[in-house]
């Protein structure tokens, strides 16, 4: 019947939350703040909207109506995602599907402009976000992508996040057909996830030129409970 969950207390949404390490900051997105900068970081590359729901805004009314539609849901918590020692945000994510009586959240709608794509603060802000849900009480966190977007799906490997199936036919997005490739990480996953997330993040896994010296693909390998099929030789 499954193991019993005592003393269970679910845990907070994640609205209003804050988040800052060494490389990266995260903050509640504001639609009419935000939407001019953000429309500029991406304007230059329609591409990144792909697999994504939405087509490429074509102005800021368009950036913002994007960005008022995602702060509107209640299930969910929009982040502008920056550099730390800079304002500017250069991309956005969220906290979605929020339900915190099963203790489980999704990492999801991640849009990362061209400027802050293969960056230790992308990598940090994912950790920032995993590190928040789990530290609050969730109990699991998902990723769910296109399983057509190869980039997303190792993404989420190298995160440490599991590989749990592929539901076809999923979705009708922008007039084609989704197949959507699942992928989760639990409270118990995260223990030596985050170990090495941290591990990845030290100054000392830099060197000089800012390269790093172990990979964090290598160091949250162990912790995988199954990987996906699709990224093996």
């Amino acid at each position: 019947l499954g193991a019993a969950v005592s003393d269970w207390c679910p845990p907070p949404h994640p609205c209003g939350a804050e988040l800052q390490g060494r490389f990266a900051w995260l903050r509640p997105l504001q639609p009419a703040a935000d939407a001019a900068t953000l429309f500029a970081q991406f304007a230059d590359s329609p591409w990144v909207w792909d697999y994504l729901g939405e087509l490429p805004p074509a102005d800021v009314a368009g950036m913002q109506a994007v960005l008022s539609a995602w702060a509107e849901i209640a299930s969910c918590e929009i982040f502008a995602i920056g550099a730390v020692g800079a304002e500017a945000p250069l991309g956005y994510a969220c906290l979605m599907n929020v339900t915190p009586t099963a203790g489980d959240i999704e990492i999801g709608n991640v849009n990362l402009s061209p400027a802050m794509q293969r960056r230790p603060l992308a990598t940090e802000a994912f950790s920032l976000m995993l590190g928040w849900a789990f530290a609050n009480g969730y109990r699991r966190v998902t990723w769910k992508c296109n399983a057509l977007n190869v980039p997303s799906r190792r993404a989420a490997q190298r995160l440490g996040f599991s590989y749990e199936g592929t539901f076809r036919k999923h979705l009708i997005v922008k007039g084609r057909n989704r197949d959507t490739a699942w992928f989760a990480m639990t409270d118990d996953d995260w223990k030596g996830i985050g170990a090495a997330h941290a591990a990845w993040l030290s100054p000392a896994n830099f060197d000089a030129a800012g390269q790093q010296r172990l990979s964090l693909a290598v160091l949250t390998a162990p912790h995988l409970f199954a990987r996906d099929p699709a990224l093996e030789p």
